[in-house]
């Protein structure tokens, strides 16, 4: 275990695992719903892949939502690309923005999961096919999330050939 957990990189760290830890605690105290684990093991899995599940939302529908809006503005991405290999810290200032990004969406799905409790309390429907809206919800979550990663390793062998 220790060796699994100093293979984590900072980013995994406060990006994934932290925030599914965060959920897990106050979703036990807000609702009905327990992901607790009380094997080590499984609950750092099980706390990772919420965790991840939490930044995808953030990263697929919330920056979006806030770029919409107009309540955060991006840099060009070439500028982005370029700025970051002359100033390191472009990098670590990401990672927290990433980091904030995340927590925004844990607190929002945090929301979303008393709002559906609530719901299917009365629509006995949403109890009955409750795994089946986790499995579409999650396929469609993944494969933006990959097509959004796709795009963004092709605009970055974009810039990186533009450099040469």
């Amino acid at each position: 275990m220790k060796d699994l957990l100093e293979k984590l990189s900072t980013y995994n760290i406060f990006n994934y695992l932290l925030p599914g830890m965060v959920f897990v605690a106050i979703a036990k105290s807000l609702t009905k719903y327990n992901f607790v684990q009380e094997e080590i093991f499984t609950g750092v899995f099980l706390y990772y892949f919420i965790g991840l599940v939490i930044s995808r939302i953030g990263s697929i529908i919330i920056e979006p939502l806030l770029k919409w809006i107009k309540f955060v503005k991006f840099s060009e991405y070439r500028d982005y690309v370029e700025a970051s290999s002359k100033d390191k810290l472009i990098e670590v200032l990401s990672e927290a923005n990433n980091m904030y990004r995340t927590f925004l969406s844990l607190f929002i799905f945090l929301a979303f999961l008393r709002i559906y409790e609530s719901l299917s309390e009365h629509f006995q429907f949403l109890n009955d096919f409750s795994p089946e809206l986790a499995i579409i919800g999650l396929l469609a979550l993944f494969a933006f999330s990959y097509s959004k990663q796709t795009a963004y390793i092709t605009r970055r062998v974009a810039s990186a050939k533009d450099r040469e």
